[in-house]
């Protein structure tokens, strides 16, 4: 009968866990990421504008603009194919949008006391 019971805990905690990790640190960096991809764009388009009679401080801004466009081109891109597998497969226990993940039960598993 205990034993029962600790299989049931074990896999709660693993999936608060889980949530807990997702909810707050992978989140939070993503937010993080696309924050900073987003302010190297504009700092690339402000040393653009700012040094018109500089070429050298002009390609810089240049290549800030590309860095940072091609990392949030990068980042959505991940995030559309990470949606089209989740809806093709239709995976519904995990939503990338509020970064929760909900594992079902695996075969073996006992209901919990009070079910």
């Amino acid at each position: 009968m205990i034993g029962f019971l600790f299989t049931n805990i074990a896999y709660a905690s693993v999936d608060t866990f889980i949530h807990n990790v997702n909810r707050l640190i992978i989140n939070p960096l993503i937010t993080l990421l696309f924050a900073l991809a987003l302010a190297f764009f504009v700092y690339g388009v402000l040393e653009f504008l700012m040094n018109q009679e500089n070429e050298e401080k002009r390609s810089d801004g240049k290549k800030h603009m590309l860095y940072g466009l091609l990392g949030l081109t990068i980042m959505f891109g991940v995030w559309a194919i990470l949606g089209l597998v989740l809806n093709t497969f239709g995976i519904k226990d995990i939503n990338p949008e509020t970064g929760s993940v909900k594992l079902n039960d695996y075969p073996g598993t006992y209901p919990q006391v009070g079910q």
